[in-house]
């Protein structure tokens, strides 16, 4: 019975020693030295926010032969690919064992254009200031860019064996001109960046009062679409008004537009969304929540968002903003035509076939047309899964670098992400500390005073770090 019990004993240690082994096995060699990451992290960051790279006129080839440089030195695999050779869409990957599907990690090398005339700081300084880098870009896209890249260059160096092949796309034209980027790669060179999941913008972790309260990510996204209405009437001198006028039709119209408010409708992203900012929110405005996911019949939980915090009244329908108005061309005289031009952002799963038809119905002229109009669109697709392996290590990893609950939400905004998207590949919008006061103070994305946190910048490339080595490395 001893030596049963000893032979028991001896098995159970040989099985203990083998799982520790398996275990050290699947980690990386070495853990980063963080205060060298950082250095080095900051020096790539405000070298990349110092390329102008303005879209437009759009020029993100120094960028990305910065990154190429950056990258080939470690001996790192890269690509590019163009339509135009000003605006290069670099791919660079890292091999693994082929037993899972690829990672892809994304940010945009350009960035919106600037008036120099209106910053503080010069646009393209990265000027280092009480704790804050400033500079365009530096909260859209090229901390992403940066985190993205320092991933890639802790992989390679510390040999971290992977099970999934990881891949950086550093793409161009995001903003506004996405046939040169997203578009033209996944219509021509889709198996090069062809992934299980996405990593890219979109997200961010929620400040307020200098506390963390909770981390976005981003799982969809309305549509944008543009869409005219044009009222035609009789020319004529104004001195001699006519009910045909195609201002006064127009103008009816426009107040009909905003008047409707189109129907609330809530999918998996958003639901969860509300039911999970009731949880760390004041009672009263939990209870605008609660009466959101019972249905809200009364609708003044809605009117309340509509009056005070515009953002929640849109992730609920499809919205129309109606942003420009042509016609006429001098005082004394009756144009013939007049149009309006409508951004529409729709919910992922609008018909919007049948919400045009809607919309002529409420119009209700025969002097308006509505028509699509040509523009700055992108792709509808089914939200990404909350029960995804890829949203679940994003949940944890929040929770371990932030302390924090994590909020899945719908942009109202467009992101690269809805070509993915379109193409099978669930993909999840991720971003560093943003303070909840900065956009109302100017510092926020597309601002003339951009800027980021030092702190939230380091702390995001570990992040990256947490969630890629628990996604791709070799378990």
């Amino acid at each position: 019975m001893r030596f049963l019990l000893r032979m028991n004993s001896l098995r159970f240690s040989f099985v203990f020693a083998s799982l520790l082994v398996g275990l050290r096995a699947a980690e990386p060699a070495m853990a980063p030295d963080w205060n060298a990451v950082d250095e080095e992290t900051m020096r790539h960051f405000q070298a990349l926010v110092r390329l102008d790279t303005s879209d437009p006129p759009g020029g993100e080839l120094p960028a990305v032969e910065y990154l190429q440089r950056v990258l080939q030195a470690e001996g790192i695999e890269t690509k590019t690919f163009a339509v135009d050779p000003k605006r290069p869409n670099l791919v660079a990957r890292l091999r693994g064992n082929g037993s899972k599907k690829p990672l892809l990690i994304m940010g945009h090398t350009d960035t919106v254009n600037v008036d120099p005339a209106k910053w503080k700081h010069p646009p393209f300084s990265a000027h280092r200031e009480g704790g804050y880098v400033y500079g365009r870009g530096t909260i859209d896209d090229k901390d992403n860019v940066t985190a993205a890249l320092m991933t890639m260059l802790l992989l390679k160096r510390h040999q971290v064996p992977l099970d999934r092949d990881v891949i950086f796309l550093a793409e161009a034209g995001e903003e506004g001109a996405v046939h040169f980027g997203i578009e033209y790669m996944v219509k021509e060179h889709l198996s090069e960046i062809a992934a299980e999941f996405c990593l890219a913008e979109g997200g961010s972790i929620v400040r307020a009062g200098g506390k963390i309260q909770y981390g976005n990510v981003q799982t969809t996204e309305k549509i944008p679409n543009r869409v005219r209405i044009v009222a035609k009437g009789i020319a004529g001198h104004g001195s001699v008004p006519l009910r045909s006028n195609a201002v006064v039709h127009l103008a009816k119209a426009i107040a009909k537009i905003a008047e409707w408010q189109t129907p609330m409708r809530l999918n998996e992203t958003t639901r969860t969304f509300f039911e999970r900012l009731a949880t760390v929110s004041p009672a009263e405005e939990a209870a605008r929540y609660r009466t959101i996911l019972a249905g809200d019949e009364s609708g003044t939980a809605q009117e309340y968002f509509a009056e005070k915090m515009p953002a929640l009244h849109s992730v609920l329908r499809t919205s129309i903003s109606p942003n420009m108005i042509m016609g006429g061309y001098r005082v004394n005289v009756i144009p013939s035509e007049v149009e309006a031009t409508l951004d529409i952002r729709s919910l992922p799963d609008e018909d919007m076939n049948r919400f045009l038809e809607q919309l002529r119905t409420l119009i209700d002229d025969p002097a308006i047309t509505v028509e699509r109009a040509p523009g700055h669109s992108r792709p509808g697709a089914p939200p990404s899964g909350l029960r995804t392996e890829a949203f679940e290590v994003v949940e944890a990893a929040i929770k371990r670098q932030y302390g924090v609950i994590t909020i899945p939400t719908m942009g109202t905004g467009a992101t690269d992400m809805a070509f993915l998207r379109a193409n099978g590949i669930p993909s999840f919008g991720i971003g560093p500390i943003i303070d909840r006061e900065d956009a109302q103070m100017g510092f926020g994305a597309h601002s003339d005073q951009e800027r980021i946190l030092e702190e939230a910048l380091y702390r995001f490339v570990r992040f990256n770090w947490d969630v890629v080595v628990t996604l791709a490395a070799r378990r």
